[in-house]
């Protein structure tokens, strides 16, 4: 089974471990093998002059040394590094350093870069991909159904969750405007008053069509998700998964609470790759409306009908 080094963090006092692994099934898919394939090929041609050949995407960029080739065709970037990593430790300086210098070019909300497994590599290439030559074509909607387990003192936790690598291009493509914006909700929001509230009705019978198997209805978007419950209850029913009680404040009574209950909440929506890069827990807290649809749109995007959507632009 692959494993995934996402977030391995340790609490000093709990001594939990959070660890992701790809289910051996999702390795198989069709979709997953062309976006390796594509990756390969795009790493191999921009690499060509150099004589650079990479055969695995896990095996061959683990050292840093391909990574920082690429750094350097792609942004023009050489930092002062030794072309071969003798040891051990060499190795893991060059690879962290090659990794801070992407982590300031790329998506500054996103969980740290690693290449030490395929599902972390994958996600890192997509995203220079999207970063430096975002009009480089890669394999729509490819998706990993991947485990999600906790090791505490209690035991062990674990959730099946769908995990996007690509977007569904032909969704992404109906609903972006003219002008090319990287999150379509916010070309949604330019429309007069009129169309937005359209669209924001959209979202809410969205939101009450997935919570009525809990016996919840939504009537004010902004006000009823700043709190995070019911966008934790939201994303549990849509991917179907539980959230430990233990883990978020059910009557959050401060706003430390909510904070946490929405940081939570974002955390996940980031594990299944959904274009939230841009949002923040306090805006979502503080009731703001563009935060609020932004979020609701990431998983209307990824559960809903797309013609739904469009309907309201009519």
């Amino acid at each position: 089974m692959e494993v995934d080094d996402l977030n391995e963090q340790k609490n000093e006092n709990l001594q939990e471990e959070k660890i992701k692994m790809i289910q051996p099934t999702s390795l198989k898919d069709p979709k997953l093998e062309n976006l390796q394939e594509t990756l390969l090929d795009w790493i191999n041609s921009t690499l060509k002059a150099e004589h650079i050949v990479v055969q695995s995407l896990v095996e061959d960029l683990y050292d840093g040394l391909v990574l920082h080739h690429l750094l350097g065709r792609l942004a023009d970037v050489h930092l002062p590094l030794a072309e071969m990593a003798l040891s051990d430790s060499a190795q893991i300086h060059k690879l962290e350093a090659v990794l801070g210098e992407l982590d300031k070019r790329l998506s500054p909300t996103e969980p740290k870069w690693s290449v030490h497994y395929l599902l972390s590599t994958l996600h890192l290439l997509v995203a220079m991909v999207r970063h430096f030559q975002p009009e480089m074509e890669l394999p729509s909607d490819v998706t990993v159904q991947v485990v999600m387990a906790e090791v505490g003192a209690g035991g062990i936790r674990s959730r099946v969750q769908t995990e996007v690598l690509t977007e569904n291009r032909k969704n992404s493509e109906n609903l972006t405007g003219a002008e090319g914006d990287a999150n379509p909700m916010e070309q949604l929001l330019k429309l007069d008053t009129g169309k937005v509230d359209t669209v924001k009705q959209a979202l809410l019978d969205f939101a009450n069509a997935n919570m009525v198997g809990l016996g919840l209805q939504v009537s004010d978007l902004e006000k009823q998700f700043s709190d995070g419950v019911m966008l934790l209850l939201l994303i549990g029913q849509l991917e179907g998964f539980f959230v430990p009680l233990h883990d978020f404040t059910l009557t959050p009574g401060d706003h430390a609470q909510m904070m946490h209950n929405v940081s939570l909440a974002l955390s996940f929506l980031a594990d299944l790759g959904l274009q939230i890069s841009a949002i923040q827990a306090q805006d979502i807290v503080a009731q703001d409306t563009e935060a609020t649809l932004k979020v609701l749109y990431a998983l209307f995007s990824k559960h809903g009908r797309q013609e739904e959507m469009m309907s309201a632009l009519l």
